[in-house]
Formats: C-alpha cells, sequence, structure tokens
C-alpha cells in the first residue's frame, strides 16, 4: 500500500529521514510531480531508473532550494547561464552546470570525448511547497514521476498509480500546473548568443534568446555610463 501524506513538518522530517536512507520520494513541483532521492547515493539513484523504467543513457536533474547550493555542491555555471538564471531562477528554467574535480554526485554527466566533459542539471522550482520540501531534505536528484514515455503526473494520484510501492513516501502539494517541462539550456561557445537549447519547455527559446539580448544591451549600457 501506498503512503500518501499532505506536507506539514511531520511528513517533511519523514521525507528527510527516507532520503537519507536512501528511499525514493515523490514531491510535487511547478511543473510536474517528481521522484526523487539523495543525488549523492548510487543506489537510490538506480533505483529510480528501475521504477521508471528509464534507459540510463537519460540523464537527472538535481533540484535546489536556492542557486547559493550551487557552489557547495562543487558546480560551476557558466557565462551565459548566469546571466540567464537571474531572470528565470526560480522557474522552469534548467541550465547546465559544469561539474568541477570537488563534485561528488553521482548523477553528474561524463562524456570524456566532450568539453566540458563532466555536466550536471539543476533546476530551482518555482513553488513555495517544493522549496519548503528541498529546504528540509537538501538537493534531490529528480525526474517526472511517471513510467518513462508515459504522461508526467499532476496530481499525487497520478503519481502513485504509475511508480505504487516503488516510492516510499508521496507528498501530497495538490495539483501542479502542467504537463509541459522545464526549459533545458547549455552553454556553448558556437552556437547563437553562445547557448544550446537542449529542449524547449514552458519556456520558449525567443524569450530566452531575447532576455540574453536584454542584459547583454543593459551591461553593456551601465559600462558606458
Amino acid at each position: 500500500m501506498v503512503d500518501i501524506r499532505p506536507v506539514d513538518d511531520e511528513s517533511l522530517a519523514l521525507a528527510a529521514r527516507l532520503v537519507r536512507e536512501g528511499h525514493l520520494v515523490v514531491v510535487p513541483t511547478d511543473t510536474v510531480y517528481g521522484v526523487a532521492c539523495d543525488p549523492r547515493n548510487a543506489e537510490a539513484v538506480d533505483n529510480i531508473f528501475r521504477a521508471k523504467r528509464r534507459p540510463r543513457a537519460k540523464s537527472l536533474q538535481v533540484l535546489l532550494s536556492s542557486m547559493t547550493e550551487v557552489v557547495r555542491l562543487g558546480l560551476d555555471l557558466p557565462v551565459p547561464l548566469d546571466r540567464l538564471s537571474r531572470r528565470f531562477v526560480p522557474g522552469a528554467f534548467s541550465p547546465i552546470c559544469v561539474a568541477g574535480p570537488d563534485c561528488d554526485l553521482v548523477t553528474v554527466r561524463f562524456r570524456p570525448n566532450e568539453h566540458p566533459s563532466r555536466t550536471q542539471g539543476i533546476r530551482v522550482p518555482d513553488s513555495e511547497v517544493a522549496l519548503r520540501i528541498l529546504r528540509t531534505t537538501g538537493p534531490l536528484a529528480a525526474s517526472s514521476a511517471n513510467l518513462s514515455g508515459g504522461e508526467s503526473a499532476q496530481t499525487v494520484e497520478q503519481a502513485a498509480e504509475a511508480l505504487g510501492e516503488s516510492v516510499s513516501l508521496y507528498l501530497d502539494g495538490g495539483p501542479t500546473p502542467g504537463p509541459v517541462s522545464s526549459t533545458v539550456v547549455a552553454a556553448d561557445p558556437h552556437g547563437r548568443d553562445g547557448i544550446a537549447i537542449l529542449r524547449e519547455g514552458v519556456i520558449p527559446q525567443t524569450e530566452i534568446r531575447a532576455a540574453l539580448h536584454e542584459t547583454t544591451a543593459s551591461a553593456v549600457g551601465g559600462a558606458r555610463a
């Protein structure tokens, strides 16, 4: 039988303990429900892929309560993603960070023939409920709470129907806004505007590029002043 609980002090304390012990939890975000775990626990991360029947070639994001956690995790946010983050974080914006040698996240994507070779997608949800959870549990490795290829869960009941007892705790934050995913952006010195949009989601490509042009213009104007 699945364990579904409202988000309160008791369920948050339980969620934090379960995450520390290597269990999976389902949490609401500002887009859809996500299945999550400790991003430093390799077995727990493996269990997300098993529960979702997700190909291992696909990476997991790490959810943060604040961008101040980026440095503490051994990650670096390259230019111009730092400028975009000031505009779109918190929200449905997922920048790809560079993982430094001190980063111990097992979710880091390693591609030895590419530069940078170690990267990690992150996101700070624009949801007070989600941020409350993350402030209690710490950073969470996460993927949408559904079977791979299935519809994303917008309610905790949909998540429980998809993942069942493979998840130790389902936190019910009410219906989430919609099935459209976050927009994933990487730095690319050879790409247009110095970025590559890897997945267009809630934030359209035109808005991302417009924001870059605005911040560049502001920086030039400020320097001249």
